[in-house]
């Protein structure tokens, strides 16, 4: 894989590694874009907690920030970054299976 994919699949990695970072995601997905507010509303998360969760999932290209009315920002998904993540870990699984692959082919020949 390049750099740069790699680079981006850590990222990803890394955000989706804290159980709050993946509920914002989650609640994104389910709800559609929606603001800091918005998510404090439905989760058990600080407002400012939020907003620092929302920080790193934009650095990861995760979520996109859009303004709003009134000088509110709304969040959205991004699953370009995901999507370069889920190639990774095929990539991964693809070079761990041949070897298993190899040697059931050899035990039952």
């Amino acid at each position: 894989m390049r750099p740069e994919l790699e680079a981006t699949a850590e990222r990803v990695f890394v955000a989706l590694a804290d159980p709050s970072r993946r509920s914002v995601l989650a609640a994104l997905a389910q709800h559609g874009p929606a603001t800091a507010t918005d998510l404090a509303d439905r989760l058990p998360i600080t407002r400012q907690a939020i907003a620092k969760h929302l920080a790193l999932l934009a650095d990861a290209g995760l979520v996109i920030a859009e303004p709003g009315e009134r000088r509110r920002v709304r969040y959205r998904l991004d699953s370009a970054p995901m999507q370069v993540a889920q190639q990774f870990l095929a990539a991964v699984a693809r070079d761990w299976d041949r070897p298993f692959e190899a040697l059931r082919n050899y035990l039952d020949g």
